[in-house]
């Protein structure tokens, strides 16, 4: 297992070297999305949806709880390391950092958001739209600090990542039946989200924006929540779940190749955790786990954000055995190891 970990930590080092020796074209990696790449902007707004506290983060920088849902990094953090720059991204609402930390790196995400504004309301977090309009704000504080041409070859040359959407299903569209389940389709209210993340990315487009990776939803389905609401099933992976994650992420490519041939200049990919992760999943031994069906932190089966408590004795002692951290988010290691996939195979271009 110790060799899984070694190799998975050496193609993030040697994606390192490459960036280093070929001269980091990527200046800075900006990031959009929900719980998967919050690093702490949840902190500073009234919600419940939190985790700046222990257990998470027991392994972050010496145990240090910064808001990050995992005992460690997420993906973006790992990525961003990958393209020469800095290990970690900052919250932009964090006050610790300034304009300058920014410069190369930063995440306007929300645990709990969505494409759809209603699923931000769920948990009083922050909708799609704020984040944007930080990321205006943003845009008008580099120019002061660095001047607009610097500033402008920043924005242009920036790498923009965006992992969003599963909370639109399983935290909005089953969960309150009588919302948009009444008002759409299953189908239609796919449509209804790649609308939006459509219109996300042509207004960042607008804004001088030029490369994006637009990320596409994980197995749902293998969560350890869903697997532990499906009793009836044996407490397996729920398939109907993964099966509308798959179709959805194949609109969402649909749309990254739209939006490719319409606007002069965008050069968007689609990132794809899925597959990936439900590999991992399937065979666990392979890449050095050990658990699956159940989380780390407390019981494994429900918990996750203040349920997750360092009173609890359940937790795991080793994290590393574990697919999942929560019953909704990766360990530390799971998320380096899909971060190394994503590079690899949709970033490629960008190093």
């Amino acid at each position: 297992m110790a060799s899984i970990r070694i190799s998975w930590l050496l193609s993030i080092q040697f994606l390192v070297l490459v960036a280093e020796i070929h001269g980091a074209k990527i200046p800075s990696i900006i990031v959009f999305g929900d719980s998967s790449v919050d690093a702490g902007n949840n902190n500073y707004i009234p919600t419940i949806a939190r985790s700046n506290f222990e257990p998470y983060g027991r392994d972050f920088n010496g145990g240090h709880p910064t808001g990050r849902f995992s005992n460690g990094k997420i993906a973006t953090d790992f990525i961003s390391e990958a393209f020469g720059l800095k290990g970690t991204i900052p919250a932009y609402l964090d006050p610790a950092y300034s304009i300058s930390d920014f410069a190369t790196g930063v995440t306007f995400a929300s645990a709990g958001t969505g494409y759809d504004n209603s699923t931000s309301n769920v948990l009083s977090v922050i909708p799609l739209w704020k984040e944007l309009e930080y990321y205006k704000d943003y845009q008008l504080k580099l120019r002061a600090n660095l001047g607009d041409r610097k500033a402008n070859d920043i924005i242009s040359q920036a790498l923009y990542l965006i992992s969003v959407g599963t909370n639109d299903f399983l935290e909005n569209y089953y969960a309150f039946p009588a919302r948009r389940s009444s008002q759409y389709t299953i189908r239609e209210y796919q449509n209804f989200l790649v609308g939006v993340a459509g219109n996300f990315t042509k207004e960042l487009y607008d804004l001088g924006v030029r490369k994006i990776s637009l990320g596409g939803l994980p197995p749902m389905g293998c969560m350890p929540l869903e697997r532990t609401r499906n009793l009836l099933g044996g407490s397996e992976c729920v398939n109907s779940l993964n099966n509308l994650a798959a179709e959805f992420n194949g609109k969402l490519n649909e749309l990254v190749i739209k939006q490719n041939k319409e606007f002069r200049g965008m050069d968007m990919v689609f990132s794809d955790p899925y597959g990936i992760l439900l590999d991992i999943i399937r065979k666990p031994a392979v890449y050095g786990f050990e658990v699956t069906e159940v989380a780390c932190c407390a019981t494994g089966m429900f918990e996750m954000g203040y349920a997750c408590s360092r009173m609890n004795p359940f937790t795991c002692s080793e994290a590393d055995k574990y697919v999942f951290w929560d019953s909704f988010h990766p360990t530390e290691k799971t998320n380096g190891i899909v971060a190394n996939h994503v590079v690899k195979t949709a970033l490629a271009k960008f190093l």
